[in-house]
Formats: structure tokens, C-alpha cells, sequence
């Protein structure tokens, strides 16, 4: 302890000034999901004083429910923005393989597991050609899979005559991809949501593969003079779109007992939009997947909040732009606070 000298002489205990921890508010922003998360927190605030029933847990499980299918395809469409590629056939690909599966476990009778997996396939395919494409032909992503969209569009019109395939019988393909679980309004598709996002989250942010993606995304070209193989990349995250994208069909016959070859029509769009609201560059080379789940959450939110609070289904399209400008904001914003790199 310092003393300190009084006029008389004598000295006195100097009382020293206690540091105040500072608030890293830096650190704070540095959170690349913090936009999304104010967002869907505003949201959650705005439509329980609307309707207070909003803050239920048969809610909450709604909304998961509905975010599920949504999300899985988002996380691949995440995964090939931030490689710097775009994928517009995602809905149709939805769509497409969902029928083929329905397809194959009613008029086939083939065993789930076994309809599982080549449907899994077409969906790999699909997306695997596009990046074939895209990358042979040097042509932007953006105009393969518009013409990939309108294919394979047509083609699920065409091998169901625009009609829906149902399952009338209960079986445990179904259950196991969309059935109850825990309370009434909650599916098994959001678990699958929950493995999808652990999986890919750990892919992205703890493995020398997503150090690739972000490089090849970031900059190519010093990415290939330190030996990322930026072409492959490109085609490994064109499939896993594919794959994602069936997998969120499968996950929509599952709960819906149904496919049908118009659903999923505004799905590349909205995978986009749950991307960009979590965060996501336009420009590639940065983004998370968290932050895509939580876009994804955010626009289920909007759905159900705007249906419990007596809205026409119509403002869904109309607010969601709102949100998904304000939510750009919030992150460049946040961006140019702390210069974030990924």
C-alpha cells in the first residue's frame, strides 16, 4: 500500500484506485450470429405482446418443426456460398428426389432403407452436376442452376402428372423422418435439423476441409498457390447441396405423409435469404452455420407469429424482406466494427 505525506509530517495510507474491468463490447460484436440473434429475439419480444400465447412450448415446437426442412437445405446452400457458388435448383432437387422416394417405397414397395439410399444418390447427382457444369463450362453457378431448377422442375411435373404421392399407411420410414416426438407440435425432422447442424458445423469451423472452403470462397487465388484443391472443393460442396436438399425432402414426405412435385418452389430463395440473415457474405468466403440455423429459425418464427397474431399468409413474403434487410444491416454494421474475417 502507497503513503502518502501529510503537512505535519506524518504519513497516511494512499488509497489506490481499483481498476474497473472494461466490458469487451469488441468481443461482443465480434459474434457473427449477433444480428440474426437480435432479430429473432425482436421478433419473439414483438409478436408475444401481440399474441401472449406465442411464448408456449407448443409454439416453440412449431416453429422448430417448420424451421427443419428449411435448415437442413440452408446448410448446404451455406456451405457452397461461402466456396463463392450459388445453388437455385435446391427447391426443385427438394421436390425431384422427394418423389422419387415417395416413389419407390409405394409403387416399388422397395425396403426404406434401400429407397433411402438411391434417392440419396439422385440427389448427389444432381447436385454433383451442377457443379460438373458450372465448372467445365466456366459459366456462373448462378445460370446452371437456374436451368438445372426449371429441369428437374418439369421432370417431377412429368413423372407424377402434377399430382401428389401419399402414404396412407403409418410405416417407420415415416416416423423416423418426421414423426412426434417429446409434445404434439415438435417432429423428429428438427432433431435431424439438430444433427445436420452439429455435423456441419463441426466440418466447417474444426477440420482442414472448412479452412478449404472459406480459402477457395475468400481468395482463390492464393488458396490454389497454397495447394487448396479449389476445383474439388467446388464439386464436394455443389453434392453436399444436393445431398442437403433431398434430405430436406425426405424430411417433408416424412411429416407431411405426402410429396408433392410443386412444394419447395420458393426454397432456393429462402435458403438464400436464412444464409445471408445469419450472416452469410453474398461475396463468399464467409459465414457460419449456426448463424444460417438461426436465420432459418427466425423465418419459421415470422410464419407462425404472423398466423397466431391474425395476418394474412401474404405478409409472410413482405416481412420477411424487411427482416432480411435489417438484418444485413446488423451484420455490416458489426463488420466494420470489428473487421470480421470469417
Amino acid at each position: 500500500m502507497e503513503r502518502r505525506a501529510t503537512s505535519g509530517g506524518s504519513e497516511v495510507p494512499a488509497v489506490r484506485a481499483v481498476p474497473v474491468p472494461r466490458v469487451e463490447w469488441r468481443r461482443l460484436f465480434a459474434v457473427r450470429e449477433l444480428g440474426v440473434l437480435v432479430a429473432l429475439l425482436a421478433l419473439v419480444a414483438v409478436f408475444s405482446l401481440l399474441q401472449p400465447a406465442f411464448l408456449t412450448l407448443d409454439t416453440f415446437g412449431d416453429i422448430l418443426t417448420q424451421a427443419a426442412e428449411l435448415g437442413v437445405a440452408a446448410v448446404g446452400v451455406t456451405f457452397l456460398m461461402i466456396a463463392g457458388e450459388f445453388d437455385l435448383s435446391v427447391g426443385s432437387n427438394f421436390a425431384f428426389t422427394g418423389v422419387v422416394l415417395a416413389l419407390l417405397v409405394t409403387r416399388a414397395a422397395l425396403p426404406a432403407a434401400l429407397a433411402v439410399l438411391l434417392a440419396l444418390l439422385v440427389a448427389a447427382a444432381i447436385g454433383l452436376l451442377n457443379g460438373v457444369v458450372t465448372l467445365a463450362t466456366r459459366i456462373p453457378s448462378f445460370i446452371t442452376t437456374l436451368g438445372t431448377m426449371m429441369l428437374w422442375r418439369g421432370l417431377a411435373l412429368a413423372i407424377t402428372g402434377g399430382w401428389p404421392i401419399s402414404v396412407l399407411t403409418a410405416s417407420a420410414l415415416l416416423e423416423v423422418l418426421g414423426g412426434k416426438v417429446i409434445w404434439s407440435t415438435l417432429r423428429l425432422s428438427a432433431v435431424w435439423l439438430l444433427v445436420v447442424t452439429v455435423a456441419f458445423w463441426f466440418l466447417l469451423g474444426k477440420t482442414r476441409y472448412g479452412n478449404w472452403v472459406f480459402a477457395t470462397g475468400g481468395k482463390r487465388e492464393a488458396a490454389r498457390a497454397l495447394g487448396v484443391p479449389v476445383r474439388r472443393v467446388k464439386l464436394i460442396n455443389f453434392t453436399l447441396a444436393g445431398v442437403l436438399a433431398g434430405t430436406a425432402g425426405f424430411l417433408q414426405f416424412g411429416r407431411m405423409r405426402s410429396m408433392s412435385p410443386v412444394w419447395g418452389d420458393a426454397l432456393a430463395l429462402e435458403a438464400i435469404a436464412a444464409a445471408v440473415i445469419g450472416g452469410t457474405s453474398l461475396m463468399g468466403g464467409s459465414g457460419t452455420i449456426l448463424g444460417t440455423v438461426l436465420g432459418a429459425v427466425t423465418m419459421a418464427a415470422i410464419r407462425v407469429g404472423l398466423v397466431m397474431v391474425g395476418a394474412p399468409s401474404y405478409w409472410y413474403t413482405a416481412f420477411l424482406g424487411v427482416v432480411v434487410v435489417l438484418a444485413v444491416i446488423l451484420n455490416v454494421t458489426f463488420e466494420e466494427l470489428v473487421g470480421w474475417r470469417r
